[in-house]
């Protein structure tokens, strides 16, 4: 009897176990398949001094399909690629939105006023920073050329990245 006692609490245990695993496995899919909001850049900012990495910050609008393509068929598989985890960190900003953002100084603004404040006026546009909100390359505005976008997309995460290892030392 103590003996199916012990056997039935170790299986019960065991599935718990297994049902955390399974929930926190699935919570890192989901994550990967979605770009975070932007919501406190001094804590974006923080990781991205201690890892030596610029912030890529993608401005969308509601119902934008070229928004879509540039977050789903660039973004996300660039995020998902464990080789990006080393050269920028990815967020993404609702252009006219009053929703509530930290900023860089760790001022309380909204996305909108951030998106003015960095003249964004078009969507998509990808605008790279540093870790004090330093503007590091051109922002690539739309989706002119699909076919090459992939490419200026590398080359201005690679320019901000070594601007930023550059400003940042080891």
């Amino acid at each position: 009897m103590m003996i199916n006692r012990l056997f039935s609490k170790a299986a019960a245990l065991g599935l718990g176990l297994a049902i955390l695993a399974w929930i926190a496995t699935a919570g890192a899919a989901v994550r990967s398949d979605e770009l975070s909001f932007a919501t406190d850049l001094t804590r974006d900012a923080e990781m991205a001094r201690e890892k030596r990495l610029p912030i890529l910050i993608l401005f969308v609008a509601p119902n934008c399909a070229y928004c879509e393509r540039v977050r789903h068929d660039f973004l996300l598989p660039m995020q998902r690629n464990p080789e990006y985890a080393n050269k920028v960190i990815f967020r993404q900003l609702y252009l006219q939105s009053g929703k509530i953002l930290m900023d860089f100084a760790g001022k309380k603004t909204s996305h909108r006023q951030f998106a003015k404040q960095h003249k964004i006026k078009f969507t998509p546009t990808v605008k790279l920073f540093d870790a004090d909100g330093n503007s590091l390359t051109e922002p690539l505005v739309g989706l002119t050329t699909p076919d090459f976008y992939g490419s200026y997309l590398d080359g201005a995460i690679d320019e901000a990245l070594v601007k930023t290892r550059a400003i940042s030392p080891p």
